[in-house]
C-alpha cells in the first residue's frame, strides 16, 4: 500500500510538472487511436448499415463473422498487420512497420468490427416500415439510408465510444507492430509495461492516470452528446 501511495504521489509530481515525455506519450496515444477510431469509422458504419439493410445469401455468415470480430484478440490483429507491413509481405514495400502509422492500421483493424457490430444494431432498430415510408414518399434509396442513419445516430456514438476504447486500451497489436521505440512509437499501453518491468512504479502510475483521465474525457464528451440528443 505505502508503494501504491508514493507511486501515486510521484505520479501526480510528474503531471504536474509537465514532463515532457509523458505529455509526448499522452499525444502521440491519443493521435494514433483518434485516427484509428476515424479510419474503423470510415468503413464501419457503411458497412454496418449495408449489413443491416441488404439481404443476399451468406448475409448471416457475415454477419456471425462481424460479431466474432468484435471479440478479435488485439495480439491476433497485431500478427496480421506484422505479416501484411513485413518486408517479404504483400505491403511490405509501404515501409511503416514500427511507425505510428503501423499502429493506426492495427487498432483500426481491432476498432472496425466493433463498429460495425454496433451500427448493425442501431440501425435494425429502426423499424422496416419506418424505411418502406420514406420509400413509398419518393425517397431514393440514399436518402433512405441517410435518414435511417440519422434515427439511428444517438446508439451509433456508442460505436465511437466502444471504438476508441477498444484500441486507446490495447497493447498487443501496438507492441507487435510499433516496436514500443522511444519519442517515435510508445503509446501510454507499451510505456506502461515498459516503465513496470524496469520497476518505475511512479512513471507506470503516471501513464495509468494518465489513460484513465483521457478514456473517461473522451467518453464523458460523446455521452453529454448522446444524452442531451436525446432528449
Amino acid at each position: 500500500m505505502d508503494l501504491l501511495l508514493e507511486g501515486v504521489r510521484q505520479a501526480l509530481t510528474l503531471v504536474l510538472a509537465g514532463d515532457s515525455e509523458i505529455w509526448a506519450i499522452l499525444l502521440l496515444s491519443l493521435q494514433v487511436s483518434g485516427s484509428a477510431t476515424l479510419v474503423s469509422l470510415a468503413t464501419g458504419i457503411p458497412a454496418g448499415a449495408a449489413l443491416a439493410l441488404a439481404r443476399f445469401p451468406g448475409r448471416s455468415l457475415v454477419v456471425s463473422a462481424v460479431n466474432s470480430g468484435m471479440g478479435l484478440p488485439p495480439v491476433v490483429a497485431g500478427l496480421f498487420v506484422t505479416i501484411m507491413l513485413w518486408r517479404s509481405g504483400p505491403l511490405g514495400g509501404l515501409e511503416i512497420l514500427y511507425t505510428p502509422a503501423a499502429i493506426i492500421v492495427a487498432q483500426a483493424v481491432i476498432a472496425a468490427p466493433i463498429v460495425t457490430g454496433i451500427t448493425l444494431a442501431a440501425v435494425q432498430q429502426v423499424p422496416a416500415e419506418f424505411r418502406l415510408q420514406l420509400l413509398a414518399l419518393g425517397a431514393s434509396r440514399v436518402q433512405m439510408v441517410w435518414v435511417v442513419l440519422r434515427e439511428a445516430r444517438l446508439p451509433m456514438l456508442a460505436a465511437v465510444m466502444a471504438g476508441f476504447g477498444g484500441v486507446i486500451s490495447e497493447i498487443g497489436a501496438s507492441m507487435m507492430v510499433g516496436g514500443n521505440v522511444k519519442g517515435q512509437t510508445r503509446t501510454l499501453t507499451t510505456a506502461m509495461v515498459l516503465e513496470t518491468g524496469k520497476g518505475n512504479f511512479e512513471v507506470a502510475i503516471a501513464l495509468a492516470l494518465l489513460l484513465l483521465v483521457l478514456v473517461f474525457l473522451v467518453n464523458w464528451a460523446l455521452t453529454s452528446i448522446q444524452q442531451r440528443r436525446a432528449f
